[in-house]
């Protein structure tokens, strides 16, 4: 018996084609927009999957009132490149990506601060080692001319655009992974004072939190050679850039340095060694406990929580928090994180810290 010829699905409508890859351009989603060129997508003709299914409105939910939506339809809607779009759906085969929406799609990216979708975008295009040096070209006039907050938001936006070439399968847009940095920050025990990243003299602390904050010592040596009050001032706008939610973190901290003094001053901000804290604050007050300043400091409890997983979750939730703690080891079997500053540093004023 013949099998049963099975139905052929209509052509797709070219104004949902615009629309999809207007949304995708738009919003500077490259996940989505790649998704559309490939073999089973619900915009080819030869695939089984539908457009007007309800598992794929998520391919057309941008704000069409904006005016990025607005340009990128009107650019999905060029002749020659529908004609190219429609080259690529019928094609057997990887498609090629039309250059002008992903040209579009990067530099909405950019606005929308989704780098590493920018740096996809760019690199698909072979450009985006040109557009990284330029956008430092242009993060280092805006310092000439003390536009800090420009200068900043042009900094985080090159390094935002850097590459992992050693990424397996292949490679990827490097992802800001603070809270491995952390623990490589933290990972010797301090001994001395010099040894305390917190407690280091303004000016090394300053370019530690550049290195640290930037994720990349390549750009923060384009900074060394700006003086004393411009780097402070390029910093202090790099934590509130880097971290939104600054100020939250600030009221922890304070609040982790009252429990401190509350626990007793037996952990002096000059000595780094293991101290007894455990033992004396038993000793005054049976129901507190030293890790009640860790907690303080994350604004939460880690139920059995170790130093390091304290320093972790600091650094996923506020970057720059890692660079005012430091370990501190309170018995042979305990350490916990604690708040460490230096009180004549003008940055750590600067931020509120105390």
């Amino acid at each position: 018996m013949a099998k049963k010829a099975q139905p052929q699905k209509p052509p797709v409508a070219q104004d949902i084609i615009d629309a999809c890859l207007a949304s995708a351009v738009a919003e500077g989603d490259i996940v989505n927009f790649r998704f559309l060129f490939l073999s089973y997508s619900p915009l080819r003709n030869d695939s089984s999957e539908e457009i007007t299914a309800d598992k794929y409105a998520y391919l057309r939910t941008a704000d069409t009132s904006t005016q990025r939506y607005a340009d990128a339809l009107a650019r999905a809607s060029v002749g020659e490149v529908r004609q190219w779009v429609q080259k690529q759906l019928d094609k057997n085969g990887p498609a090629q990506l039309p250059a002008d929406l992903l040209l579009l799609l990067g530099d909405n990216a950019v606005l929308l601060g989704k780098y590493t979708a920018a740096a996809q975008a760019y690199e698909l295009l072979r450009i985006r080692r040109r557009m990284q040096e330029e956008f430092f070209v242009q993060a280092d006039a805006a310092l000439d001319r003390n536009e800090i907050a420009q200068a900043v938001r042009g900094y985080l936006i090159a390094t935002g655009l850097a590459y992992d070439y050693a990424a397996f399968p292949e490679p990827l847009p490097t992802v800001p992974d603070f809270h491995n940095k952390a623990l490589i920050l933290h990972a010797e025990y301090p001994k001395s004072i010099e040894e305390c990243v917190a407690l280091q003299p303004e000016e090394n602390h300053l370019r530690t939190a550049l290195s640290y904050l930037l994720l990349s010592p390549e750009a923060a040596a384009r900074l060394q050679t700006r003086s004393l009050e411009t780097l402070r001032a390029f910093v202090l706008e790099l934590v509130r850039q880097r971290d939104p939610e600054w100020d939250l973190f600030v009221k922890q901290y304070r609040q982790s340095c009252e429990v401190m003094r509350e626990l007793g001053e037996h952990i002096d901000r000059n000595n780094l060694e293991a101290g007894s804290l455990a033992d004396e604050a038993a000793e005054q007050q049976q129901t507190r406990h030293p890790e009640e300043i860790s907690e303080a400091l994350l604004g939460r409890k880690i139920e059995k929580g170790e130093w390091w997983q304290y320093m972790k979750e600091l650094a996923y939730n506020h970057a720059p928090a890692v660079l005012f703690v430091s370990r501190q080891a309170i018995s042979k079997d305990l350490e916990i994180v604690v708040p460490r500053h230096r009180s004549d540093s003008v940055w750590v004023r600067e931020l509120g810290l105390y």
